[in-house]
């Protein structure tokens, strides 16, 4: 097990993985979940390969820039209710799904050392809509259970992912802090410094440092193009100098569309590979963040560009 603050007081940068979930929806003959999506794809053969094709893809890209590399493990939503609703109910999903990444890791052997793993959690509905966020003292019993299950693997700290709204967001932050494993929470952001619900980031950030103990280790933004994260970290009113020190990464969509259009789009928007490497990159040297990746519409080229960037200082 490596510890995150480790890594982030050695390392000028950790890259960050590219999408999982959107290219595994996209390649043929495979069938997503309808309930936890990719969670029970280490069950069957076909598809474990597919999902290990991709993180291996990820890793070796890693490996040969010689970066740190932060994995998530395949449980967006291994939540206790989706498991059951699946037809799961008793199975280990994630504890499953964490030994299946840290036998990735172990494959490394002598990289194993700067690959990080988190246990990916979410919001209960629909990432895209703050509508559907629980209230706070619900989600805190909602994500309880996946907290505490996640807790108990070898990851190395706990990821709460594209949220969208401050309720659930603070809710969940209680959960993972009674784990006591380090935790970060992540948001999806509009241009105007808010989250999707409306909540400018200096208030969201400063409700959940003072209602959760302990408090994140740190906050992300994540399912957001870089530009849109960029003006919302800088944003005049809505963010601050606090926000943007504790906010220290980015795992960025190739397309700047909104969470509504990027939600409606029925074809893959892609960015150029080398302009989202150099645009990522760049934003994280001008604002100190420290952890770099994808999200929508990445995969190996988008990550090997943006690793080239980060391992060569003076690359422009």
């Amino acid at each position: 097990m490596n510890t995150i603050d480790a890594f982030l007081s050695r390392y000028s940068f950790i890259l960050g993985e590219g999408a999982v979930i959107e290219r595994l929806r996209r390649k043929k003959g495979l069938e997503l979940d309808p309930f936890i999506v990719n969670s029970a794809f280490i069950y069957d053969d076909d598809k474990r390969r597919a999902l290990e094709g991709i993180c291996r893809e990820y890793l070796d890209i890693g490996c040969q820039a010689g970066l740190p590399l932060l994995m998530s493990t395949p449980t967006w939503r291994a939540s206790r209710e989706r498991i059951a609703a699946a037809g799961l109910d008793g199975t280990d999903l994630n504890g499953d799904n964490a030994a299946f990444l840290e036998g990735l890791r172990q494959s490394y052997q002598g990289y194993a050392d700067k690959i990080l793993i988190c246990g990916l959690m979410s919001c209960k509905g629909d990432a895209y809509h703050p509508d559907e966020a629980l209230p706070e003292n619900q989600a805190a019993e909602y994500h309880a259970w996946q907290a505490e299950k996640l807790a108990a693997t070898t990851v190395d700290f706990l990821l709460a992912a594209t949220l969208p709204a401050l309720s659930e967001a603070t809710g969940l932050a209680m959960a993972l802090a009674k784990t006591g494993k380090p935790y970060i929470v992540s948001f999806v952001v509009r241009p105007t410094g808010t989250l999707l619900d409306g909540t400018p980031l200096k208030e969201a950030i400063a409700v959940i440092d003072a209602v959760a103990n302990p408090k994140p280790l740190a906050f992300m933004i994540n399912c957001t193009h870089v530009t849109f994260a960029r003006s919302a970290l800088l944003h005049e009113t809505n963010s601050s100098a606090e926000v943007r020190q504790r906010v220290i990464g980015l795992l960025a969509n190739t397309a700047a569309l909104s969470p509504e259009d990027l939600d409606n789009s029925s074809a893959l928007v892609e960015q150029e590979p080398e302009a989202f490497g150099k645009s990522v990159a760049a934003l994280g040297r001008e604002l100190g963040l420290k952890i770099l990746g994808g999200c929508c519409g990445t995969d190996g080229r988008h990550l090997s560009a943006l690793a080239t960037r980060l391992r060569t200082p003076t690359y422009s």
